[in-house]
């Protein structure tokens, strides 16, 4: 099953970069244009509520390459947490802060990398935790949808052919793996969280009593 851990594996940490990198990008543009906000948002939304299951048949139509088309399903689940959280943290500023940036006279690129960026990031990362998991899941669901089978096939393939041919112990076995694979990235994402923030970040620091 290693190969095909391998496939679900490479589905999932495309979509995840995928999500920060285009979450981050959208967020920043949404907060410093108010256009931007009142264009994008909707459409983020109503791609956030909607089941990606209902959408997938959609997009594997659209989308002739069913590896792309299984990245775009596991990048839409994945993808809101990012933004939505980047978003609140670059709205939750210390107006303390924001005042002394005004004193000096900042430009607006540098109150953003100096002052809004960093403190959004426990924000961000509090998203990359959620969307870290929900990028699984998409890879897992949009596999299901897609039915990507052969060399190209994932662990969800796995268990739909050995469902087919009742080899229940080899579906359990791919069922096992999903579930070790989801708490090993739960685990690396956590250990992110806390090298980035423990030095600064109250919720990473360990209390004395």
């Amino acid at each position: 099953m290693f190969p095909a851990l391998i496939v679900t594996l490479y589905v999932t940490i495309l979509a995840l970069l995928l999500a920060v990198v285009l979450g981050v990008i959208v967020a920043i543009l949404i907060f410093q244009f108010k256009i931007v906000e009142i264009s994008l948002m909707p459409y983020a939304i109503i791609l956030q509520v909607t089941p990606v299951i209902a959408i997938a048949p959609l997009i594997i139509i659209l989308v002739d390459n069913t590896f792309f088309a299984a990245l775009i399903c596991a990048w839409l689940v994945s993808f809101f947490p990012i933004l939505s959280s980047t978003l609140i943290g670059l709205k939750s500023v210390d107006h303390n802060l924001d005042d002394l940036f005004k004193l000096y006279k900042t430009n607006r690129i540098q109150k953003l990398f100096f002052l809004q960026l960093p403190s959004a990031l426990p924000y961000f990362l509090s998203g990359f935790k959620i969307s870290a998991g929900l990028s699984l899941i998409g890879a897992i669901v949009a596999e299901f949808v897609t039915g990507i089978g052969g060399s190209s096939s994932g662990l969800a393939y796995i268990i739909i052919e050995s469902s087919y041919r009742l080899e229940i112990p080899k579906m359990f076995s791919a069922l096992v793996l999903i579930a070790l694979t989801g708490v090993g990235i739960f685990l690396i994402v956590n250990l992110i969280s806390y090298i980035v923030l423990r030095k600064w970040h109250e919720s990473e620091k360990i209390k004395e009593y």
